[in-house]
């Protein structure tokens, strides 16, 4: 459990530097993939899931 909050920190964190790097580039794409990335991040911390699982149940698709 604690090395799944560990990933959702680091998630958020590459998440952050996504939307920085976007703001400096004007780069619309950039800063949206590291708003969702950031949001996966902090979902993985609350629900102690893996990146996988998040985005599948955020999607909605079942495999």
């Amino acid at each position: 459990m604690a090395t799944l909050k560990i990933k959702g920190e680091l998630n958020i964190i590459k998440g952050k530097s996504k939307q920085k790097r976007g703001k400096l580039a004007d780069n619309g794409m950039q800063y949206v993939a590291g708003k969702s990335e950031e949001l996966l991040g902090q979902l993985q911390q609350h629900t102690g899931e893996i990146n996988d699982a998040v985005k599948k149940s955020a999607t909605g698709r079942c495999e």
